[in-house]
């Protein structure tokens, strides 16, 4: 079967075709400035011998797996799209141009939430008025889950155990920063909640705030919903606290000139991403191996050695000479108590699986 991957960002939007479990081609827009119905065009043309489409949805709310796309489902995923403002808006125009461009072929939705469904309750629920949270609506969803269940499996295979066996916490390092908790293949807590915008602080997103700072903001300085996540989502995180486009090349490059916003911003990013490895870290029974993966991990790796290399009370230790090698890798001492790895992530391999699972559970695979 020959899968098309769409995998829709902030200004961007990769695709790959996946034929027999391998990427056979790949190719990348910037939407900035762009149609998205002209991208999806292009797209689509590159590949037109494509079997299924899958798209990736940030936001899934409770789906528990990939569903094929129609105008009701597109309609309830559009819904979503204030949980998740950077993502969910383009993932819905890129399916309707989808559908449009190729009305016969079979269109499956993928979401990241899915991998986070069955979070255990202490750890997906919010500690709110019980009228507010009985309906099960307002809970801790998680994100990256495409990521994590790929790097789950991958890290299991260099590790040498089964995926049923190994326990992990995923380090998703890219414009959005995550923590999950692995254990046995399922995700047991992750830093992000009910939208993407908790745990450490990503590149222009603030990553989780008091929320009486934010009451207190309401209140000094009044503003609109809309304006308070703006502010939360695009001007936040490395961008509002450097000056910078949040871009952590920009950053790292801006504090190596000594510039002092940057250098703090970059102090602060680190120090949140080591505090949030640590929290989530204590809902794994054992901790087997700590995994980077995302665009940081794979193109900053000095980062990771920067990042791992602090003694802590993990026991985790890296050597940089391994940090700076290519592809996926141990990046741990031999007999390190607790591996550390770094994957490359491949979000396409995952939305070809969904795809081809959906298309087979329909008998039309």
């Amino acid at each position: 079967m020959r899968v098309l991957t769409l995998n829709p960002g902030s200004s961007s939007l990769k695709a790959a075709l996946v034929a027999a479990g391998a990427a056979v081609g790949r190719a990348a827009w910037e939407t900035a400035g762009s149609t998205v119905d002209g991208i999806v065009a292009d797209a689509v043309g590159c590949w037109p011998d494509a079997d299924v489409v899958a798209v990736r949805f940030v936001h899934g709310g409770a789906r528990r797996g990939p569903a094929l796309l129609d105008d009701e489902l597109l309609e309830s995923l559009r819904r979503l799209g204030p949980l998740a403002p950077l993502h969910q808006p383009q993932s819905i125009a890129v399916a309707r141009a989808v559908l449009r461009e190729r009305p016969g072929t079979p269109v499956v939705a993928c979401f990241d939430t899915s991998f986070h469904v069955d979070l255990p309750e202490p750890a997906a629920h919010y500690p709110l008025p019980r009228e507010w949270t009985r309906q099960g609506r307002l809970r801790r969803y998680g994100f990256h889950g495409l990521s994590c269940r790929y790097v789950a499996r991958r890290a299991a295979g260099m590790l040498g155990v089964g995926p049923d066996a190994a326990r992990l916490l995923c380090c998703h390092l890219g414009a959005g920063v995550s923590v999950t908790a692995i254990d046995g293949g399922r995700s047991v807590d992750t830093s992000m909640g009910f939208t993407p915008l908790a745990g450490p602080a990503m590149a222009t997103r603030s990553g989780t705030v008091d929320p009486g700072l934010l009451l207190h903001v309401l209140e000094t300085a009044p503003m609109s919903p809309a304006e308070l996540a703006d502010a939360l989502y695009r001007r936040s995180g490395l961008a509002g606290m450097s000056g910078t486009s949040g871009d952590l090349r920009e950053v790292r490059a801006a504090a190596s000139a000594g510039d002092p916003d940057a250098v703090l911003a970059l102090e602060v990013y680190l120090h949140r991403l080591r505090r949030e490895i640590g929290a989530v870290a204590m809902s794994l029974p054992e901790l087997d191996a700590i995994v980077f993966t995302g665009g940081v991990a794979e193109h900053q790796p000095d980062l990771v050695a920067t990042l791992a290399g602090k003694p802590g009370p993990l026991g985790v230790e890296v050597d940089p000479a391994r940090c700076a090698g290519a592809g996926d890798r141990v990046v741990s001492p031999d007999g390190a108590g607790v591996a550390v790895l770094i994957v490359r992530t491949r979000e396409d391999l995952e939305l070809a699986r969904d795809a081809e699972r959906v298309l087979s559970a329909a008998g039309t695979g």
